[in-house]
């Protein structure tokens, strides 16, 4: 496998109805750091709660040195060595440790990065993210009931907490693809320039 290697991925967020998945193409030696940017990117969350990737019984994500039982550190690993390293074809994206949001990551497929392209790009999308701090799966089955219906005891606060309609349905997918192509463009690499000759 080469540098220009990608992997496509299918990111599934587990126990919502209506399904959220997203799809996303990102090089193969992606650090897992910018991994997790790229899922939040591509779901729609918001990059404020701690964050973890499991690929077996193995964990990576933010380093506590308080904490020497935590998970392994996500700047230093890449995509490929934990693929390698554990075999696994399924990672679990755990974010926001609260409200215990648990993501299904299945590799689809591993190819030659198309010449030209930024990578990681997202390919696809259904289902709109929850709203952050909801209380997790459950909490947000509560919300779509709530929002459902009118004479539902919550009905009003919850409609006042989200500050506007919320479909669940809806995705702006041109939103999530802009985000996830704004990092691509910010890692690409820039050419270096050459230094100026003395005369």
């Amino acid at each position: 496998m080469t540098a220009s290697t990608i992997a496509r991925l299918r990111i599934t967020l587990d126990d919502v109805k209506p399904p959220v998945q997203r799809r996303i193409e990102v090089p193969l030696t992606i650090r897992l750091d910018r991994l997790h940017l790229v899922f939040q990117a591509a779901l729609g969350w918001t990059n404020s709660h701690l964050y973890e990737i499991r690929a077996r019984d193995i964990g990576w994500g933010m380093v506590d040195p308080d904490w020497g039982d935590g998970p392994l550190d996500a700047r230093k690993s890449r995509l490929l060595d934990v693929l390698e390293d554990t075999g696994a074809k399924t990672l679990k994206y755990l974010y926001d440790f609260g409200d215990g949001w648990e993501h299904t990551v299945k590799v689809e497929r591993i190819a030659d990065a198309v010449p030209g392209l930024l990578y990681p790009i997202l390919i696809d999308g259904t289902g709109r993210c929850p709203p952050e701090d909801v209380g997790g799966p459950w909490g947000y089955t509560d919300l779509l009931e709530a929002l459902a219906d009118p004479n539902h005891a919550r009905h009003a606060e919850l409609a006042e907490w989200l500050g506007g309609p919320f479909d669940p349905l809806s995705i702006n997918i041109e939103h999530h693809e802009k985000a996830v192509a704004t990092l691509a463009q910010k890692w690409s690499r820039k050419p270096t320039a050459k230094p100026k000759q003395i005369k």
